[in-house]
């Protein structure tokens, strides 16, 4: 819910300042969370900080697939405002971990789960990506237990 009200009240400061970049970057997860929360799997009103982190995560994800596909495509006036939209995005995104915080945690879900070789990735990431839910991307996350398990 902090989430919402900050994004509110951004909104507001961008329709004042007339910055139509930010302010399509903001609407875009006002209608994101908007989704969330009236979607069939609701039970309340609130969303929780997991979901709102997954939600900001899939928004800059689609982002940066947007801008990869527009440099590609020679338009880098609409790859720009993609990358703008995604960097505005990840302002709202709790902080990320670093990639020794990350392994250390990783490490910890491994001796957990008792993970001996890389046949038990699907039990440490299914545990890793829960616990790291917005604190990391999922790719980083795979990368970081296949190179932990294979050695």
């Amino acid at each position: 819910m902090e989430l919402e009200k900050l994004i509110n009240n951004d909104l507001k400061e961008a329709m004042l300042a007339k910055d139509k970049e930010k302010l399509e970057a903001l609407r875009a997860i006002k209608a994101a969370l908007l989704l969330e929360k009236t979607g069939k799997d609701v039970t309340s009103l609130e969303i929780p900080e997991s979901v709102e982190a997954v939600v900001l995560a899939r928004l800059i994800k689609q982002r940066r697939a947007s801008a990869e596909i527009y440099t590609a495509q020679n338009r880098p006036d609409l790859a720009r405002i993609e990358l703008f939209q995604s960097s505005i995005i990840e302002k709202y995104l709790p902080q990320q971990l670093s990639p020794e915080e990350l392994r250390i945690q990783i490490k910890d879900i491994i001796a957990s789960v008792g993970a001996t070789s890389v046949k038990d990735m699907g039990k440490v990431m299914g545990m890793a990506s829960k616990a790291l839910s917005g604190k990391a991307e999922n790719k980083v996350i795979s990368d970081i237990i296949k190179e932990l398990l294979s050695t």
